[in-house]
């Protein structure tokens, strides 16, 4: 039980001290159970985050219950994902009780403008961890950029097309590719 309670309470000070949700989380998360604890390597990081980012759910909650799972079976995922979704569940439930009274402060807005700031710098910092940690072969690289370049000129255009159109199109296009360049290797034709 002692162990369980320790996943608990890990994953519970990474959900009541990191604003932003999944991706502002990330960070936390390795630096928790890969550099402190070693329960995973960096390289495991790395397919987990993007096993937790496939999956629907957020990318935070799905990392710590595959945590959970890989060290201690279902019970450890139950107990890393309740320390994981406890801390932020009492904090919005305390703001609801006093939703009308925090709207109306000032001070209360320009902090959540500032947190916002903050949580911008840290999923950029996230995505450029994961990034270094990547092969950086061209086609991976080329895909990678013209579904950002794709994503920014939607956002910016205001084009009514859904992210996960773009995603699905990444994901045909790397599957295609893949057996393209495997029957080549194999002596077909492309």
């Amino acid at each position: 039980m002692k162990d369980y309670l320790k996943l608990f309470l890990i994953f519970a000070k990474i959900g009541l001290f990191t604003f932003g949700g999944g991706y502002a989380m990330l960070p936390m998360i390795e630096e928790e159970c890969v550099k402190k604890r070693g329960w995973i390597s960096s390289e495991e990081f790395t397919h987990l985050v993007v096993l937790a980012d496939s999956t629907p759910g957020p990318i935070a909650i799905n990392s710590a219950t595959f945590i959970g799972c890989k060290l201690k079976g279902v019970l450890g995922s139950v107990f890393a994902t309740l320390g994981m979704v406890f801390p932020s569940f009492v904090i919005i439930y305390i703001i609801s009780l006093f939703f009308d009274y925090f709207s109306s402060l000032r001070w209360v807005a320009s902090a959540f403008k500032g947190i916002k700031a903050a949580v911008a710098i840290l999923i950029i910092d996230a995505a450029l961890r994961l990034f270094k940690k990547v092969d950086k072969k061209p086609l991976p690289v080329c895909v990678a950029v013209l579904s950002f370049t794709a994503m920014l000129a939607i956002d910016f255009f205001s084009l009514h097309i859904s992210s996960i159109v773009i995603l699905i199109t990444a994901a045909a296009s790397g599957v295609i590719i893949y057996f393209a360049t495997r029957k080549h290797k194999e002596g077909g034709q492309l």
